[in-house]
C-alpha cells in the first residue's frame, strides 16, 4: 500500500511511524497543486493537511482508495467529487482540545496581565536601573470576577468555559448554530455577549453563518477594556476592523492564533497598527503541542488501519 502525505511539514518532527508500518510512506514537506498532481499518480492512502484535494488531483490518482486529513476540518476537500468516485475521506476530531484551551489562556493571560512589558522591563534593564523595588506604571487587571464570552460553545468552548470558571470568571455564550444546546452558562445574543464581556473568546468553525460574524459594528460595542481572542478560523472576526479598533483605542486588546491568509501578509494591517502592544500574535500554534502531534498521528494511522 503505498501512502503520500504531501504536506509532511505540518506536523513539524512528530514520528510517522505508526502510519509507516502499515505501507509504503511517501512524504512530501510542501506541495503545490502541480507538485501535488505529480505525486499521487500510484498513490492509494493520501493524507493532506492544507492541499486542495480537487477535481484536478483526483484524476492525476487513479489508484486512489482513501484520503485522510490530517485535521479535523475538511473544507481544503471536495467532499462531493470524492464521494462520487467512491474515495472515503476521514479526519481526526478531539486530538487538539486541550492544546487550544491552554493557548487561548495563554493569549488571555499575556493580554490582561501585560506579561511582555513587564518581561521587557526586566531583561532591558530598565528594572535593575530603577528606584524601587516594583513597577505599577502599567496596570494590569485580576481574570476572577470578569465576564468571558464564548463563541461557539463545541467541545473546545465548553473546557474554555470550565477553565474560565476555575479562575473565577462568569461564563456566559453565543450558539454560532442558534440552537443554545449548552445549558449550563446563558446562551445570549451576539450584542449582548460583546456589550457584556471582559474577555471574548472565539471557538467556533468557519461557514456561512460565522463568516464576517464579529466586525466592526460588533468590536464597537466592546467595553474600551476589554479584550478579543480569535482561536477558531481566521475571518470570523473581521481583521481590517479589528486593526482599526485596536488603532483607535476602542478595545483593550485582542490575541489571534488564526488568519484570513496564513502566512498572514508582511503587509497586512495588524502588522503595522499604532499599538502593537494590544496584540498578542501566534502563527496558527494552537493545536499544535507535542502531545496533540502524536495523537493525530495515531488517529491518522488507526483511520488507514480501518481499511477501505
Amino acid at each position: 500500500m503505498k501512502i503520500v502525505f504531501l504536506d509532511a511539514a505540518t506536523v513539524g518532527d512528530t514520528s510517522l511511524e505508526p502510519i509507516a508500518k502499515l505501507g509504503e510512506l511517501v512524504c512530501w514537506p510542501t506541495s503545490t497543486p502541480e507538485e501535488a498532481r505529480d505525486r499521487v499518480g500510484e498513490c492509494e492512502v493520501l493524507i493532506v493537511n492544507k492541499v486542495k484535494v480537487d477535481e484536478a488531483l483526483l484524476e492525476a490518482a487513479p489508484s486512489l482508495k482513501l484520503i485522510c486529513e490530517a485535521a479535523t476540518g475538511v473544507n481544503n476537500i471536495d467532499l462531493d467529487a470524492c464521494a462520487a468516485r467512491g474515495i472515503p475521506v476521514r479526519n481526526v476530531a478531539g486530538y487538539s482540545t486541550d492544546s487550544v484551551v491552554q493557548e487561548t489562556f495563554m493569549h488571555i493571560l499575556t493580554l490582561m496581565g501585560n506579561g511582555p512589558y513587564f518581561d521587557h522591563t526586566v531583561k532591558s534593564g530598565e528594572y535593575s536601573r530603577g528606584k524601587i523595588f516594583t513597577d505599577v506604571s502599567k496596570p494590569f487587571f485580576e481574570i476572577t470576577g470578569k465576564t468571558l464570552g464564548i463563541i461557539g460553545m463545541g467541545t473546545i468552548g465548553s473546557k474554555v468555559a470550565k477553565v474560565g470558571e476555575a479562575f473565577g470568571m462568569k461564563v456566559i455564550y453565543y450558539s454560532t448554530s442558534g440552537t443554545g444546546h449548552c445549558k449550563e452558562y446563558p446562551s445570549v445574543p451576539l450584542e449582548q455577549l460583546m456589550k457584556e464581556s471582559d474577555v471574548i473568546s472565539v471557538h467556533a468553525p468557519f461557514n456561512p453563518r460565522t463568516a464576517g460574524l464579529v466586525g466592526e459594528k460588533e468590536l464597537r460595542l466592546m467595553k474600551p477594556t476589554a479584550f478579543i481572542v480569535n482561536m477558531g478560523r481566521g475571518g470570523i472576526v473581521v481583521e481590517d476592523a479589528l486593526a482599526k479598533v485596536i488603532d483607535e483605542g476602542v478595545i483593550g486588546g485582542a490575541g489571534l492564533d488564526v488568519f484570513v491568509t496564513e502566512p498572514l501578509p508582511e503587509d497586512h494591517p495588524l502588522l503595522h497598527t499604532r499599538h502593537p502592544e494590544k496584540l498578542s500574535l501566534t502563527p496558527h500554534t494552537a493545536w499544535a503541542s507535542v502531545e496533540a502531534r502524536q495523537r493525530l498521528i495515531e488517529a491518522i494511522a488507526a483511520n488507514i488501519a480501518q481499511g477501505f
